[in-house]
């Protein structure tokens, strides 16, 4: 009897282990065969989201078996069965329709117009109030070499609507390393926590090209999607005689629905190139600079899914040239319209996670949402060992 008991102890425990495994999946081009980037894994049972990496790569642990949505603008999406994957890394490919001949879509009005009736029913439609974990990460470099770093897992609880948007912030966990110099603090120009869903969901980062007077120095063009008949493609792209610098805008939105996708911008080297540098003290000259947001449109719920945002420039101070570069990832894990308690002081008011004590309970970071690249991992290795 004793025997049996233990039979059937080692049987269900060897169950309950098979079932709760580690997932990895590399994602690939068809044709290219290189890997697919801000690509969004959604685990159907779960509800889990997660983005793939540089090296197209995603790390999960799952109990059970369910369903994985995987989905880009610029590949068709595919769903397969989490059973499948039963490789250390599994293989998922993905065909390319970015090579595709968009049809140029004529509208009787201006795509400008256009563009701001869908950002105006974006902010309208985004489901309020939400509650949003967020795995948060960002990456420092001074003068060509990487001294901070810090990440965490939080809470973000939304309420307000229309332009009055309110976010409260609860940091679960966070590790920093290194310590910002007071002198450079100011210039952590990716992240300010406080404000950031704010902008998110007001669409902020739209208004340079919703301003009327931007039609003189922007060209508009709208294209049908060859991955999604549901979806246009906006591209707003500055003049040749257009002057500063100016990002090229890409916005993908749902004709339909008139819900914002996903919105690329960055300012092209050639308007790099053209702009004159900045001599006087305290002045910025910017050599790179990007941003991208995805949101998630599920019939039931509209809500961000990621932001990556970077940016690297030149400071001119007195005793010579500072060159600072900022790169931060922004990722949901968890969506839930529902409201937590907290008390007031236990709210998040800095703008920044930078010289927050490290709050450790679990190794968060593998399974933040975003698996850090054998590159990134080397850098936050290095800097915690240095500090």
């Amino acid at each position: 009897m004793k025997r049996i008991i233990v039979l059937l102890f080692l049987v269900l425990y060897s169950n309950c282990f098979s079932q709760d495994n580690e997932i990895s999946i590399a994602l690939k081009d068809s044709d290219t065969n290189l890997p697919i980037i801000d690509a969004t894994v959604y685990v159907v049972k779960t509800k889990q989201l997660f983005l793939s990496n540089s090296d197209g790569i995603v790390t999960f642990v799952l109990t059970g078996i369910s369903n994985i949505q995987i989905s880009h603008t610029s590949y068709t999406t595919t769903i397969i069965r989490s059973s499948t994957l039963k490789e250390k890394v599994n293989l998922v490919v993905l065909k390319s329709t970015i090579n595709n001949l968009d049809e140029i879509v004529i509208t009787k009005q201006h795509p400008q117009k256009i563009l701001k009736s869908v950002v105006e029913n974006s902010v309208k439609k985004l489901t309020v109030p939400a509650r949003l974990k967020v795995y948060s990460r960002e990456f420092f470099k001074l003068n060509g070499l990487y001294s901070n770093y810090n990440d965490g897992l939080l809470n973000f609880q939304i309420n307000g609507k229309d332009k009055d948007f309110k976010a409260d912030i609860l940091v679960e966990q966070n590790r920093s390393f290194g310590l910002v110099d007071e002198n450079i603090n100011n210039d952590l120009v990716g992240y300010n926590l406080n404000d950031i869903m704010q902008n998110y969901y007001n669409f902020k980062y739209l208004n340079v090209i919703l301003d009327p007077k931007t039609k003189k120095i922007y060209d508009f063009l709208i294209k049908s999607s060859t991955t999604n008949a549901d979806y246009y493609i906006m591209l707003v792209t500055p003049l040749d005689d257009a002057k500063g610098l100016l990002d090229d805008f890409t916005i993908v939105y749902d004709k339909k629905k008139k819900l914002i996708i996903e919105v690329n911008s960055s300012v092209s080297p050639s308007i790099i190139a053209k702009a004159k540098d900045k001599t006087s003290i305290g002045s910025k000259n910017i050599y790179k600079s990007m941003f991208k947001t995805i949101y998630r449109n599920d019939d039931s719920n509209y809500y961000l899914i990621s932001s990556k945002e970077e940016i690297g420039f030149e400071r001119i101070d007195k005793k010579g040239v500072t060159n600072i570069e900022v790169r931060n990832y922004f990722v949901t894990t968890n969506f839930s319209n529902q409201n937590y308690t907290f008390k007031e002081n236990e709210a998040f008011k800095d703008k920044t996670l930078f010289n927050k004590k490290n709050k450790i309970l679990t190794d968060y970071w593998n399974t933040s949402g975003l698996t850090a690249t054998d590159e990134e991992l080397q850098i936050i290795k290095d800097i915690e060992q240095e500090h």
